[in-house]
């Protein structure tokens, strides 16, 4: 089967039917699991992709540096409820701001995010063809 065939399980196919612990595979996975800061900060992020609004805002921002005005216009929501979701994106230093006299431009902070949203909308998409 394909990497990117979903399988369909049924509700008792989710589970083992016998509890049987291989302790080999159990050490050896658990030496390269993520440490519980970074699952925390992974979390954080993964929930701040959670809102359609700030994935909005991070689809405009793939495209080029923006100011609040732009963002708000672009997405369809006020300024000040922009303001809130890039205040949420910047602590988690999804998006980074550069003031220009009055105004404030924001972009995302590294091609990482980009990345991430990329690969996300390709998942996506192949999940919509199916």
């Amino acid at each position: 089967m394909a990497d990117h065939e979903a399988v369909i399980l049924s509700d008792a196919a989710e589970h083992c039917e016998v509890f049987l612990v291989d302790p080999e595979r159990v050490a050896r996975v658990r030496e390269v699991l993520v440490g519980a800061r970074e699952v925390a900060l992974l979390a954080e992020t993964f929930r701040a992709l959670g809102d359609a609004t700030r994935v909005k805002i991070l689809d405009a921002l793939s495209h080029g540096e923006l100011c609040v005005c732009d963002l708000a216009t672009l997405v369809g929501r006020s300024q000040s409820a922009i303001s809130h979701q890039l205040r949420v994106l910047r602590t988690l230093r999804l998006v980074r701001a550069r003031r220009d006299g009055r105004m404030v431009f924001y972009a995302l902070d590294d091609d990482h995010i980009i990345g991430l949203f990329r690969e996300g909308l390709r998942h996506v998409e192949e999940t919509v063809i199916r």
